[in-house]
């Protein structure tokens, strides 16, 4: 018998982004840090730290600056946390917007699932505006999409795919998560 899913849940970055995660270490090198030195600052407080109470929504920019400034000075070497969420854009992978057009065209509820930051105030660049824009067409082509910022709770909470499910009306077992 043949398992007939009714839902696709994505995640955002990494997926139809290039990963965060590499700019850490591109970062990491412009600025002389250590290798993998803020994967291990933001690892050393993963649930409580700035850059998870940041993706929460619980602090705005002012504060993730200093907070994340002061978690990195005690690790050995400051940034500040405006500069850092700075350097965080990232590329749309055209492949996977094909992707979820596909999962649409097929019929099936898609949903998104994202750790992500309040917005950062726009530097009033073109590029930032033709992303902006290019985020959001990709925005509305999910059914349902959870931001952490906004929600307050954030992957790898078990809560936020509950809410997840909640809003596509739909059990797991009825879900693929990519």
């Amino acid at each position: 018998m043949t398992r007939r899913f009714k839902a696709v849940i994505f995640d955002f970055g990494g997926v139809f982004t290039t990963s965060p995660v590499e700019n850490f270490a591109v970062y990491e090198k412009k600025q002389g840090l250590p290798d993998r030195f803020i994967g291990g600052v933001i690892r050393a407080r993963l649930h409580d730290g700035a850059f998870a109470r940041f993706e929460r929504g619980e602090i705005g920019m002012e504060e993730f600056d200093a907070l994340f400034a002061k978690e990195t000075r005690a690790a050995g070497h400051e940034i500040r946390g405006r500069e850092f969420a700075r350097f965080l854009e990232v590329d749309f992978k055209p492949d996977m917007i094909a992707a979820l057009s596909a999962v649409k065209g097929a019929g099936l509820k898609t949903g998104c699932i994202t750790n992500n930051f309040p917005s950062i105030e726009s530097d009033g660049s073109p590029r930032r505006a033709e992303r902006s824009a290019q985020l959001q067409a990709i925005f509305k082509d999910f059914d349902h999409i959870i931001e952490s910022s906004k929600v307050g709770v954030r992957k790898p909470e078990p809560r936020i795919y509950e809410m997840m499910l909640e809003a596509l009306a739909l059990p797991a077992s009825d879900c693929i998560f990519l």
